[in-house]
């Protein structure tokens, strides 16, 4: 949750996340934090380069999470939590991150200590796991499907 609002505050967003407005900020944060405005050398290179990283990380972050990116992927997303079973998870914070068996990896945000404690002393974690927090909680594609040698 406390990155959520990072990357919020770094690109204005109050409410949710429009991907039109977000990329024309993201563009315009870009031109503006780029390194290659800077001569070798200067102070603000440095800091640039810094800022243009927290710059890409953020929108990415943001269009993972944001509600038109989330309904392109519902029928995989659906998919997923109907006919896969969990493979690992771990909870650290208020983020739960779940790994299926399909490889792919989702995490969630803003799951309290005792949801997950719940989650982790059920018999039928994956039934639990769909009833409480797949739909419940704001979730992203976290990790590219493992490939397999």
């Amino acid at each position: 949750m406390k990155r959520i609002k990072q990357y919020k505050t770094l690109f204005s967003i109050e409410g949710s996340i429009d991907l039109k407005a977000l990329k024309k900020t993201y563009r315009n944060l870009v031109k503006e934090w780029h390194p290659d405005k800077f001569q070798d050398g200067d102070v603000g290179q440095e800091e640039a380069e810094l800022k243009s990283v927290e710059i890409i990380d953020g929108y990415h972050f943001l269009v993972s999470i944001a509600p038109e990116t989330k309904a392109a992927n519902l029928a995989e997303y659906t998919e997923i939590i109907t006919n896969s079973s969990i493979q690992d998870f771990q909870h650290k914070g208020l983020q739960l991150e779940i790994t299926f068996l399909d490889g792919s990896t989702y995490e969630y945000f803003g799951v309290p200590k005792g949801v997950f404690i719940k989650f982790l002393n059920s018999d039928k974690q994956m039934r639990f796991a769909r009833r409480s927090i797949f739909n419940s909680y704001l979730y992203r594609k976290s990790k590219k499907e493992l490939q397999e040698a």
